[in-house]
């Protein structure tokens, strides 16, 4: 029993096995196409919410410090995904590099984690899509019904659900249906549009950034650490490190881009660049956005949903004019995220029923569009059903457990992988083997640990769930155990 569940794949078996774009996933990405989809699934509400909350409530003006070692923690964890995505260039992310170290059950575990992650993150994004175009529109005029613009059940602090009243949150159904129908017209289409989005996106926080800058009061970086008001993570050094792991959330979704390495049209190189670039580039964009939003208003002022359209309230008239730039901003950066996170779910659900771990269905491939429709339309069913039914606050924290999850999973596959097969061609080497890995793992353990009970009790739910399936379905159909 233990040798079925503990089994492996061989990574040679799987290079040689027929590529991906034969059985109808066809390789149209390339580095830019890698590049761009990093950055939209990485720059959304981190860098216009959780930017302004960071700086007030832990580290002053010196959360741009905060940025660059989250950064750090997050290259760490992009090198490893490097190397897997380059040695193994196929579909489903860390399942497939799992199952060639870890076995097939622990393979299922991250997969059964990637879909928490992928899935949620999806829902929550599109709540937060719903509220920037509830309040575009309430602008321009436009009134949205109450009945079918919010969340049919709410999650109070006492533990207990209630009814809202509301039918569901439409606009957020909406967003995943739109999206859905891109990601089924083909990888190149959905590609296209991310670039369109990505550069509306990143065009907003460039003009942000440079017309901005003639508007900072340098005395509100005085001081640039502000002094420690007692206790861990209350400003000072401390607070900086603090800020560190609340801003690890913004840098989040990198990892979708390793679930499309079957679509990239040369993996072995581009992979990396897509993965190393864009975090890169998002970085930069961070420090730049912070620098700016801290010189214009007091971080003591910046604990609010909107900092950046709030800085450019305080700069008056002069900046009055980007306000509907912003927003339009903000949901074109949201419309990205959506769309990054629903491929690479349904490209999970693609490699996992590959494996027979799940129905056959989810493992068809469109043969006029060369994407895995089932998969898609399924997961477009899903997400849609929880964006509608429930608020934000219930769907975020189940993100980074996951993400966090699945970082500490490749980090340390990447020592296990050098020490069990050092033999391997290695198109990309992460540098610093054990260094690099293991403190990539120990930052995100970290993260992890400091997690309220409640977000890990709905994870060990999931947890429980995902091996009912495993082991009812999954270990019966494997094809690795039933050669």
């Amino acid at each position: 029993m233990l040798d079925r569940l503990f089994k492996k794949k061989d990574i040679s078996v799987i290079l040689g096995e027929p590529s991906e774009n034969k059985e109808g996933l066809r390789r149209s990405l390339t580095a830019t196409n890698l590049i761009t989809l990093g950055i939209g699934a990485i720059v959304g509400t981190g860098i216009f919410v959780i930017t302004g909350q960071a700086a007030s409530m832990y580290a002053g003006p010196a959360l741009t410090i905060s940025f660059v070692i989250s950064a750090l923690g997050c290259v760490m964890a992009g090198l490893c995904y490097a190397e897997f995505a380059a040695m193994i260039p196929v579909s489903g992310g860390v399942y497939s590099y799992s199952y060639t170290t870890m076995g097939e059950v622990l393979a299922w575990f991250v997969g059964w984690i990637l879909v928490l992650e992928y899935l949620f993150a999806c829902s929550s994004v599109a709540v937060g899509w719903s509220g920037y175009m509830l309040s575009l529109l309430n602008e321009w005029g436009i009134h949205f019904p109450e009945q079918i613009a919010g969340a049919t059940f709410d999650h109070l602090k006492d533990g207990s659900w209630v009814w809202t009243g509301k039918i569901i949150n439409f606009p957020a159904v909406f967003i995943v249906a739109i999206v859905s129908a891109f990601l089924i017209g083909g990888i190149k289409q959905s590609a296209l549009v991310n670039n369109v989005i990505v550069v509306i996106k990143v065009g907003v926080i460039l003009l942000f950034i440079g017309f901005g800058l003639s508007y900072i009061d340098t005395s509100n970086w005085v001081p640039y650490i502000p002094e420690n008001t007692g206790g861990y993570g209350n400003f000072g050094w401390t607070g900086i490190l603090r800020g560190a792991a609340v801003v690890f959330y913004a840098y989040l979704g990198f990892d979708a881009l390793s679930t499309a390495a079957g679509e990239a049209r040369n993996p072995q190189k581009d992979m990396p660049k897509g993965i190393l670039i864009s975090l890169l580039i998002c970085a930069v964009l961070y420090i730049g956005v912070t620098t700016v939003l801290t010189g214009i208003v007091n971080y003591k002022d910046l604990n609010v949903d909107a900092p950046i359209a709030l800085a450019i309230d305080r700069a008056g008239e002069g900046l009055a004019w980007l306000s509907p730039f912003i927003k339009l901003g903000a949901i074109a950066g949201l419309s990205s995220v959506i769309l990054v996170m629903m491929l690479g779910q349904s490209r999970i659900y693609y490699a996992i029923s590959k494996d027979g771990l799940l129905p056959s269905i989810f493992s068809k491939v469109s043969p006029k569009h060369g994407v895995p429709h089932n998969a898609t339309i399924f997961a477009s069913i899903v997400t849609g059903l929880i964006a509608g039914l429930f608020p934000l606050h219930v769907l975020s924290e189940l993100v980074s457990i996951g993400t966090l999850m699945a970082f500490t999973i490749v980090c340390i596959s990447i020592v296990i992988l050098r020490k069990t097969q050092p033999d391997l061609k290695r198109p990309f080497k992460t540098p610093l083997v054990p260094f690099v890995p293991l403190l990539g793992a120990a930052i995100c353990i970290i993260q992890m640990v400091s997690l309220p009970w409640s977000t890990w009790e709905r994870m060990i739910g999931w947890t429980i769930l995902g091996f009912i399936i495993y082991f009812t379905y999954g270990i019966k159909h494997s094809k690795l155990n039933n050669k």
